[in-house]
């Protein structure tokens, strides 16, 4: 079942409709649904799908004339395989010159490797002769590293490109359609240990508990258990000191400082492995929303859910999985993981109010988003937009809050809003919890939200 990413076919449908020869680059990390993507893709549209594997130029060159040659219906070039890649640009240029040709090359990457000058041929045929034609070449690799280069400006075929997507995890939202029978309260908590991979979201069976779906997922021969590991070591040399600046983040350690503490590194070793994890989208670094991006202030975090939950719960406890404890691992998890999902639940957050500013549903439209914090004083969220000088703070918990402690928390927020310093602003407050006692008394002085109110956003998305 092909579930979402509307948005991405939309884009590749309007640049098929434009007519004009097109070479598109997508990538992401492997899981991420690029395949998946483009199989739909040429569901609808038709056209010819290429499959590279780690094997000769040779044989890959076999394979893709096969292909070729039975959408074409050549029994020529059956018999008659590319013996070359320029044979092979020459024959799809021939075939494009006057009709719409839909070209998908998945995994470019492998051929890269086994034939380092494919780049410099690919730009000399499309200067030369492919842009002039009808194609519409779609190139698709999972190493982002690598793909980032073929797209960085040293490549041959920089400047090339017409169009390029990275494919990035579903949203909590999207999320929803692979678990129609969990409550709002289970969906958090799968997303929380999944993230928005299609390939882990699967893994889940919403016919079972998380708990029960857990114990499939703490065993040696999980799928979940094991991918994170596959696909760290694709991306890094040297993984050792990547994992452990991982895991201390995953376990709170947020600041340059707590890291170089928690792994012991040096300053200038954690910064070029930092580096490295937020060029490949693994890790991300936020500063506090009012300052600039420069900001010494830096706070780390992993970027998806699924490697956040692995080095916070599995990778230290991998002795425990290996030894078949994962029911007694599975315990340990459930008495802590409303503490981990209470950052989970921000991030959650965050993504339904930008649907509510798309829609219009808050009362103002905020240009900028995003965690404050100053001196052990920290504000959830804080949208803000500087032309109409309005500012809107809002507290998040993950949990039930009666109406005398929600009030004792809007209170705070007024406290902490003022150090923010935004003088002659207009303020306003708002409040996101499980479920709130009270709430219609509360709604008179603020904005208040519960989970209820998100599951209507996710029902009105659908």
């Amino acid at each position: 079942m092909f579930i979402d990413r509307k948005e991405e076919l939309k884009l590749l449908e309007e640049r098929l409709n434009g007519g004009r020869a097109e070479f598109i680059v997508v990538y992401g990390r492997r899981r991420i649904g690029k395949t998946a993507l483009l199989l739909e893709f040429l569901k609808r549209n038709g056209g010819i799908y290429l499959l590279a594997r780690e094997t000769s130029t040779h044989e890959n060159l076999k394979r893709f004339s096969k292909k070729v040659a039975s959408y074409f219906n050549d029994p020529f070039l059956a018999k008659n395989p590319f013996q070359s890649w320029d044979a092979f640009f020459e024959y799809i240029s021939e075939r494009s010159k006057s009709e719409r040709l839909i070209i998908v090359i998945d995994e470019f990457p492998y051929l890269v490797k086994g034939s380092p000058e494919l780049p410099s041929i690919l730009q000399e045929y499309w200067d030369l002769r492919l842009k002039n034609t009808k194609i519409y070449l779609v190139i698709c690799g999972s190493s982002i590293s690598m793909m980032e280069k073929l797209l960085g400006y040293r490549s041959p075929i920089y400047g090339r490109r017409t169009a390029q997507m990275k494919l990035k995890p579903l949203g909590f939202f999207d999320a929803r359609a692979f678990f129609p029978n969990y409550s709002m309260e289970e969906l958090v908590m799968a997303y929380g240990i999944l993230g928005g991979t299609p390939a882990y979201l699967i893994e889940f069976d919403d016919s079972k508990g998380i708990a029960e779906n857990l114990r499939e997922y703490f065993r040696p021969d999980s799928f979940l258990y094991g991918d994170a590991l596959f696909v760290l070591r694709e991306e890094l040399e040297e993984p050792r000191n990547y994992f452990a600046i991982m895991e201390a983040i995953a376990k709170g350690n947020t600041t340059l400082g707590e890291i170089m503490n928690e792994t012991g590194l040096e300053r200038a070793t954690v910064g070029k492995y930092l580096s490295v994890l937020i060029s490949l989208g693994l890790v991300r670094r936020e500063v506090p929303v009012t300052a600039s991006r420069k900001s010494r202030k830096g706070h780390y975090r992993i970027r998806d859910n699924y490697f956040t939950f692995w080095f916070r719960y599995v990778y230290p406890n991998a002795d425990m999985v290996e030894m078949g404890m994962g029911n007694e691992l599975v315990e340990a998890v459930m008495d802590d993981l409303n503490s981990y999902l209470g950052f989970v639940f921000e991030d959650i957050v965050h993504e339904f109010l930008v649907e509510l500013n798309r829609s219009g549903k808050l009362p103002f439209k905020f240009t900028r988003i995003g965690r404050w914090w100053r001196k052990g004083e920290e504000i959830d969220l804080v949208a803000l937009n500087k032309r109409e000088r309005k500012a809107l703070f809002i507290e998040v918990k993950w949990k039930g809050l009666e109406e005398g402690e929600a009030r004792r928390i809007l209170k705070d927020l007024k406290r902490k809003a003022e150090l923010v310093g935004l003088e002659g602003w207009e303020k306003s407050y708002g409040l996101v919890a499980r479920h709130v006692e009270g709430k219609e008394r509360l709604r008179e002085n603020c904005l208040l939200w519960e989970l209820s109110d998100l599951e209507v956003l996710m029902i009105e998305k659908t």
